[in-house]
């Protein structure tokens, strides 16, 4: 069987995706996936199993990326096509079965609506993450020292999705100290590469010496084996977040000028806290430090599923 999965060009989104992947994969385990997403989302489906290609799909003028992508596929007879972008490739690509995401705005969760194209609900599904032995080793050779760890996730696409620094600081000192919830843990600053994410990193790291510096050093398999190992993610919502939840850590997210009802982390371990203002549209500035260590506090406290 082979599947032609189009899915986004974004981490968070693709992230998501992975949950009708993982799905697909059960269901049709000799399946051979054929994947197309954004340049920045490739890594997400790298250790996927099942995969025999991915293909990534460059924004280019005119929409030229459309016909070239079209070019790649359409020489191939598919039994199922997955659409995620609801775009008329789902259309124009001959297959046996197609399922293409219906366009416009849904309520609740983006996972619900990532669930129906396959005529699943939310309850059906869950984002996965994939890594190998090798990426486990390498994240681990960063991290120095044994125990609990908190992960720190101080950048996002977009500024005014960005918890202040000093915000980050104080709760993460608060969180490791002797009378917190983990106390002594090491601290992980992570984030993305090049320098527009070290520079969002960047007061962060001067506000906790003795951090350990994550920002741009690890692929996405190595980020979500990294996460799989800590007591707690905190950060702000981007595909980092995503990718927490997805590897199973207990995962917290920052909202203010994002709908959290839409794009909260998704799992059984983790929760979103908002800022103070018109949904979606609030200040970040406006999410208080003690709500954020209260939130920590609860998560941490809540038992860990099987």
């Amino acid at each position: 069987m082979r599947i032609l999965f189009i899915t986004s060009t974004r981490i968070g989104d693709a992230v998501l995706s992975t949950a009708l992947l993982d799905h697909l994969s059960r269901r049709y385990p000799d399946a051979r996936i054929t994947i197309a997403c954004g340049p920045a989302a490739v890594d997400v489906f790298a250790r996927m199993p099942g995969r025999e290609r991915t293909i990534a799909v460059a924004k280019r003028r005119w929409s030229l990326h459309w016909p070239l992508l079209w070019a790649q596929v359409a020489p191939h007879w598919w039994d199922l096509v997955v659409d995620l972008r609801g775009s008329a490739m789902g259309w124009m690509v001959p297959a046996r079965r197609r399922a293409v995401m219906r366009g416009g705005r849904r309520s609740g969760h983006r996972m619900g609506h990532i669930a129906e194209t396959l005529g699943l609900t939310a309850a059906d599904i869950a984002p996965v993450a994939w890594w190998d032995a090798a990426d486990a080793v390498r994240g681990a050779a960063l991290l120095p020292g044994h125990g609990p760890l908190l992960a720190l996730g101080p950048t996002a696409n977009w500024d005014r999705k960005i918890w202040p620094a000093e915000h980050f600081v104080a709760t993460a000192r608060a969180l490791t100290a002797a009378d917190g919830p983990l106390p002594g843990a090491r601290i992980a600053v992570m984030g993305g590469p090049g320098a527009m994410e070290r520079a969002l990193a960047a007061a962060v790291l001067d506000g906790l010496p003795g951090a350990v510096d994550l920002v741009g050093r690890l692929s996405l398999p190595e980020a979500a084996a990294v996460l799989r190992g800590a007591s707690l993610y905190l950060g702000n919502d981007s595909g980092l977040m995503h990718l927490a939840a997805a590897a199973g850590a207990p995962t917290l997210g920052l909202f203010g000028m994002s709908p959290a009802e839409e794009y909260a982390p998704f799992g059984p371990h983790a929760a979103a806290v908002v800022a103070d203002g018109p949904a979606g549209h609030a200040p970040m500035e406006n999410l208080p430090v003690d709500r954020v260590i209260a939130a920590a506090e609860r998560l941490l406290a809540a038992p860990v599923p099987a």
